[in-house]
């Protein structure tokens, strides 16, 4: 892999949150601060992390809130002021979501044992996997449809049995154009969530069995990626793709869906076979990056 011991954007992204703890933080500044677009940024924190970037820096604030209550700090606005939170009560809320209990209960137990402390992150660069150079390649745009379920980094584990689910519907309806099957992410946001169908290209929209979501994808560029490993490692190709290829590329990701292409040589019973995953980018580099 090129560039292996550079630092990659997520881990950039930790050391400006962990050095502004106490400041107003947008997503938009650490991208800024990064040198990649929102949604670069997003969706690599994500792939590599498993959770959204601004709930981690809600989680640092809160832990760090914490640690003063536990010390004894005996004015809790004051703590609120530091965790970015303008008022006694919206701080309430979210550490009572965090950590089950009120600031004054948490003060009062002056323990950090057992609590959901949010501590820095740290890459894993065990998980970088050797990738074949991708190819670049023009789509003139695609019709999928199939079965779309949302997620967040969090829950993304109901894939597989939305594939399941889907599996039965492969070949047995009007419209279907070729063998290939798609896993389009699509309708990302800010707060790490997305929407994930597991679907086919088709001829037109009409005529779908009852229940299946479509998406239509624009004419773009994108970089195509091979994974040829068992499909149990398909994570550990997204990890290394959006840590560390995609940053030391010099491309910009357009903020468009990505998916991965089960071809005929994919074997669903076995999990073999390559699969290529597509990753949306646009002409702009990242000495010209645009907000997407």
């Amino acid at each position: 892999m090129k560039n292996e011991g550079a630092s990659t954007p997520v881990e950039r992204a930790v050391w400006f949150v962990e050095n502004r703890l106490e400041d107003e933080i947008s997503l938009q500044s650490i991208a800024e601060s990064v040198g990649v677009t929102e949604h670069h940024l997003a969706r690599a924190f994500g792939m590599a992390t498993g959770q959204s970037l601004m709930r981690y820096v809600r989680g640092r604030r809160l832990t760090e809130a914490a640690r003063f209550l536990a010390a004894g700090e005996p004015n809790i606005f004051k703590v609120a002021l530091k965790a970015g939170y303008g008022s006694h009560e919206a701080f309430t809320r979210a550490f009572r979501e965090h950590f089950q209990v009120t600031p004054e209960q948490f003060r009062s137990a002056a323990s950090l044992n057992q609590a959901n402390l949010v501590e820095p992150l740290r890459v894993d660069r065990s998980m970088f996997i050797q990738l074949d150079e991708p190819r670049f390649e023009e789509n003139a745009g695609l019709l999928i449809a199939g079965l779309s379920s949302r997620y967040t980094f969090e829950t993304n584990e109901g894939i597989p049995r939305q594939w399941q689910r889907f599996a039965t519907y492969i070949g047995s309806f009007y419209g279907q154009v070729g063998s290939e099957t798609y896993g389009v992410a699509y309708n990302c946001d800010d707060s790490g969530n997305f929407d994930y169908l597991a679907g086919v290209q088709v001829s037109q929209f009409a005529a779908l069995p009852k229940g299946f979501t479509t998406v239509r994808t624009s004419r773009q560029r994108y970089a195509v990626f091979r994974h040829s490993q068992h499909v149990s490692m398909l994570r550990r190709t997204h990890y290394t793709i959006w840590t560390a290829r995609l940053p030391n590329s010099g491309k910009v990701i357009a903020d468009a869906p990505n998916f991965e292409r089960y071809g005929k040589e994919f074997d669903p019973m076995t999990g073999t076979g390559s699969i290529e995953i597509w990753i949306p980018i646009s002409e702009a580099t990242n000495g010209q990056m645009k907000r997407c």
